[in-house]
């Protein structure tokens, strides 16, 4: 729709008072009213009380207007110069109440159009803040969004990572058992403090059922398999393991070199 087919459809619509409208304010509780908006709030608040003052002022004046024409027809007949001379001061009394009364008739004839168009006014400023917000919203709401993605992604692929260290950690001390039998081992462990072998969750959960990786994970993030590059985990991990037996065959030959 274009600019003026836009106006011209504003135009035609019959906005309620706004500034009287307490969903109007709560519009803007959260950043507060913008400049625009308060300068148009302030405009409407001062109409509505300019004409709230003159209605005031006109039903005030035409009480007064009606007590000097009392007065004024019950001195018709006087002949005495104070009857004469209460007679004139009501008649100009009367006018000057006259032309206040008209002055005020005309200044209020038009206050109703610029409460309509100062509250239109308002309308669109508020739109246009409210529109505004809902962009910055959704904007922020997909950033948001896509990061909560992120996260789901890397951790399922930690949740993966953490079962492959738990099961190489068992599989370490089985072959350990193997070589070196339960009565070293068990030196060992009085050595080497405390620590766990098997999946680290069973320690907390004995006598529940386990659950496997894709279990867990799924109890954490509702990440589809599809979104995570399995594959791509498997190989970090084992360049971990490779890595960790690199350094552990550096240091047994560095050891007999010593020797």
């Amino acid at each position: 729709m274009g600019e003026r087919d836009f106006l011209a459809a504003i135009s035609k619509i019959k906005v309620p008072m706004l500034i009287l409208d307490q969903k109007w304010h709560r519009l803007f509780a959260l950043g507060g009213k913008p400049d625009a908006v308060k300068t148009l709030e302030t405009q409407e608040s001062d109409l509505l009380k300019r004409e709230a003052e003159l209605k005031k002022e006109i039903k005030d004046l035409k009480r007064v207007k009606e007590n000097l024409m009392s007065s004024v027809m019950s001195n018709m007949e006087g002949t005495s110069d104070l009857v004469s001379k209460k007679l004139d001061d009501d008649k100009r009394l009367l006018e000057e109440c006259k032309e206040r009364i008209a002055a005020a008739e005309d200044e209020l004839k038009d206050i109703p159009a610029q409460i309509t168009e100062t509250n239109k006014e308002l309308m669109i400023a508020s739109m246009d803040y409210c529109y505004d917000k809902l962009r910055t919203n959704s904007s922020e709401a997909e950033e948001i969004t896509n990061w909560i993605k992120d996260v789901r992604v890397q951790l399922k692929k930690n949740v993966i990572r953490k079962r492959n260290r738990e099961i190489n950690n068992k599989e370490i001390y089985s072959y350990m058992h193997d070589v070196f039998g339960m009565e070293v081992l068990n030196l060992f462990d009085m050595q080497n403090g405390d620590f766990y072998i098997g999946i680290a969750d069973d320690k907390a959960e004995e006598g529940a059922e386990k659950k496997s990786a894709s279990e867990e994970v799924a109890e954490i993030t509702n990440v589809d398999l599809e979104d995570v590059d399995l594959d791509a985990v498997a190989k970090e991990s084992k360049e971990d393991e490779l890595q960790t037996e690199d350094v552990a065959i550096d240091e047994l030959t560095e050891s007999s070199e010593s020797q």
